[in-house]
């Protein structure tokens, strides 16, 4: 039998975080089809990995991509890291199940302009993904702040007992449609009104389907042990496993206290099942949000719909060009986008040495200057933290990206280099692999990933061009 890819001399670094191997891997189809030493197989294409990893495609569980991986099917951005895998609709915001009437409420913009909501169902959403065969593959979470948007007049109440039943019941479609879960951003001000009860009430739609609850919490500032307790009591609540979305402390007053919380993961974990993403930076990005406002740190300024002359100053510089205060400037430049250097190092080393913490990059591809999370995320692991600074083994940075995250996401036969899994693969060279892309300079291919495979097909190359676009829609239990 000839296979169609034979990988030779790899190092395996499977995903399921044990120890690495030498080994051939034979690639028939969209499959695995055999792993083992010197494979006496024939080839249509042989690929030598003497000194290179081979291990599954990294799984970004936390993007911001709904429209981009439709409207740029290439997706230069996250292929070239190595992702074959990405996780939409998280923070409370998916394009998925969507309907705008007027304007594109903040911090929906993050996705796109209103005519790029145009999926009214996850059916929808699916179809419109295979359609454009993007370059990965896509599973959405169906946001809550998306549904409190489609039937509510206003988002800055609680909702009535009539509007959470239809938001029920269309979660309860979406789930059906193959949705992975709930996600919230109740730090935002278009959900911040909501009450516990009401994301508890939409989280019992959760467990006949085995679906995740995901947040960006209420707080990620001073209250954040009072709002890492919610989000756990909406986990017991519904009887399902909580995420808890790009864990920090934020704020000058909060750094040093993951100690803190990551005890308390702890302590709940020995009751229910919950888990957190992050991501490898101390700075993050966002719209611009007067409640983080602050001259504690810097906060540099990415896009203003009305002085985009400003973008790339901070807003101290623009508070100060104006004369005024810095709050005042925000005011004046909403909406906007900022990046926040918000966080301490150390917090963000410790969050991501935690042995359930998945990597996501959170990147914002709308962003006309986005932080370079979007680019550099997941070679920033491999590279800068786990190659230079030791902060754990390889084989613990690859599970963080794949075996733990296909796991936790429930996709099926993903996640690992396992005789008859789906191949996506990545081969890499752990000694040069990096991140290029920095805050001056965001929009840049990450250095030292040598091949992308993505249900067989090889999509991605050295010459940082992309060769393949053999991406699916992941339905959550679904037979593909």
């Amino acid at each position: 039998m000839k296979v169609d890819w034979l990988f030779k001399n790899v190092t395996v670094i499977d995903g399921s975080g044990g120890p690495q191997y030498r080994a051939d891997v034979a690639v028939t189809g969209d499959r695995i089809v055999d792993i083992a030493p010197g494979l006496d197989v024939e080839a249509h294409q042989v690929i030598e990995g003497t000194g290179k990893v081979l291990s599954p495609g990294f799984i970004d569980v936390h993007t911001h991509d709904d429209t981009n991986v439709i409207r740029i099917p290439e997706y230069l951005p996250k292929i070239s890291q190595g992702v074959t895998t990405v996780i939409v609709g998280n923070c409370g915001i998916s394009a998925a199940t969507a309907s705008i009437k007027d304007e594109v409420p903040d911090p929906m913009n993050l996705l796109g302009e209103r005519e790029h909501f145009i999926y009214p169902t996850v059916s929808d959403y699916a179809h419109a993904v295979e359609a454009a065969r993007p370059a990965l593959n896509v599973g959405t979470l169906i946001g809550h702040t998306t549904l409190r948007n489609n039937h509510m007049d206003s988002l800055f109440r609680e909702a009535t007992a009539q509007e959470i039943a239809a938001m029920r019941a269309q979660l309860r479609e979406g789930l059906e449609q193959g949705a992975l879960g709930l996600s919230t951003g109740l730090a935002y001000a278009s959900a911040y009104q909501s009450s516990t009860e009401e994301v508890m009430a939409l989280a019992e739609e959760l467990a006949a389907w085995k679906g995740v609850y995901t947040t960006h919490l209420r707080s990620e500032f001073e209250p954040i042990l009072e709002a890492l307790d919610e989000a756990f009591r909406i986990g017991r609540h519904a009887k399902v496993p909580v995420v808890v979305s790009h864990h920090k402390c934020a704020g000058a007053k909060n750094w040093g206290r993951t100690r803190e919380t990551l005890a308390f993961f702890d302590k709940m974990r020995q009751r229910q099942d919950i888990g957190c993403d992050c991501y490898p930076y101390s700075a993050s990005s966002s719209t611009l949000d007067l409640k983080q406002v602050t001259d504690e740190f810097d906060i540099i300024i990415t896009w203003s719909e009305p002085h985009p002359g400003q973008a790339g100053k901070s807003l101290q510089q623009i508070a100060d060009d104006w004369q005024m205060s810095m709050h005042d400037a925000a005011q004046q430049l909403m909406p906007a986008g900022a990046i926040y250097y918000n966080m301490d190092e150390q917090d963000v080393r410790r969050v991501m040495r935690y042995p359930v913490t998945m990597i996501g990059s959170d990147g914002l591809p709308n962003d006309p200057m986005p932080h370079p999370r979007l680019w550099g995320a997941f070679p920033r692991v491999l590279g800068h933290y786990c190659r230079d600074e030791q902060l754990f083994p390889l084989t613990t940075a690859v599970h963080k990206m794949t075996g733990l995250s296909a796991a936790r996401f429930q996709l099926s036969q993903r996640g690992l280099v396992k005789t008859g899994y789906y191949a996506d693969l990545v081969l890499f060279d752990p000694q040069t692999i990096r991140d290029v892309a920095s805050f001056d300079d965001p929009q840049r291919p990450a250095e030292g990933i040598e091949a992308v495979m993505v249900n067989g097909a090889m999509s991605y190359g050295k010459d940082q061009s992309i060769s393949g676009r053999a991406g699916r829609f992941l339905r959550r239990h679904s037979v593909e």
